[in-house]
């Protein structure tokens, strides 16, 4: 069976594989059809599909939007952008000026707990990527200040954890124009964690094309309620995995197999 997963980042956000890697990984696999969408930034995209050219693999470009609503983290999907339309481009600059100054911040809200870390073993694990909280998640595994990247997020920088921080300037409807702007279609990354399903139908009158409903953390009973939300309100279904590499080790690529009639359904809300 063909299948897609429309939902992995590389190691130039927060996941550990390079594009290359990915793309070996996702032939290996037999993955058809992989959306790249690494967080607040478009680096991986062009690589990726120059790998996968010749190859049985198409790769979606697209991106992982990090907006917020009210007091709320809210993570919004592009998908079959244009990467290198410059107000994206411009707007993805300020965002990672925003992402460098969130490290200090969470690092000092750690200090106040007690977990001392080095903002430069953060950078370093970072590297050049987009860096986020999987990279503290990481550096705190690394000094034996948490034996896991969830314990870490569970126990200190997780949404609503004590050295959490929010402090994202974009807006969930100017995301949603951002990603039209660059041509693209935008779809609610994991709907679960707004513990709020309300706010679906608000952003749904932004503009907003569609939702993941099919991921690793959705029950049955989860996926057919958005089932039933995607339909009563017309929006794209779409799903994934959520891949980050060796950063999830319990997640495997593919893991959740989407078919590609969801695809084609995307394509053609695209035309």
């Amino acid at each position: 069976m063909k299948y897609a997963d429309l939902h992995v980042h590389t190691c130039c956000s927060d996941g550990t594989y390079t594009p290359a890697q990915l793309v070996k990984e996702a032939i290996a696999r037999g993955i058809s059809v992989l959306a790249i969408v690494d967080h607040d930034t478009t680096e991986a995209i062009a690589e990726a599909l120059t790998l996968a050219r010749g190859t049985d693999l198409e790769i979606i470009p697209g991106i992982e939007l990090t907006a917020q609503h009210e007091n709320q983290e809210i993570h919004i999907l592009g998908y079959f952008l244009d990467f290198k339309n410059k107000e994206l481009l411009e707007q993805l600059k300020l965002m990672q000026i925003n992402r460098i100054e969130r490290v200090h911040k969470i690092i000092k809200n750690l200090a106040g707990l007690g977990l001392k870390l080095d903002p430069a073993t953060v950078f370093a694990i970072s590297g050049k990527a987009s860096v986020g909280r999987m990279h503290i998640a990481r550096a705190l595994v690394k000094n034996g200040l948490v034996g896991s990247t969830a314990e870490a997020f569970r126990k200190y920088i997780g949404d609503k954890s004590p050295a959490y921080v929010l402090g994202f300037r974009l807006g969930v409807e100017d995301a949603i124009k951002l990603i039209h702007t660059a041509g693209g279609l935008a779809v609610l990354a994991h709907p679960y964690m707004l513990r709020n399903d309300a706010l679906i139908d608000k952003f749904a009158s932004y503009g907003l094309d569609g939702i993941e409903v099919h991921y690793p953390e959705h029950s049955q009973s989860m996926v057919n309620f958005y089932l039933d939300l995607a339909k009563k309100l017309n929006l794209l279904v779409t799903g994934g995995t959520d891949f980050h590499g060796t950063a999830k080790p319990e997640i495997k690529l593919g893991m959740i197999k989407i078919h590609l009639d969801l695809v084609e359904k995307l394509r053609q809300a695209k035309k």
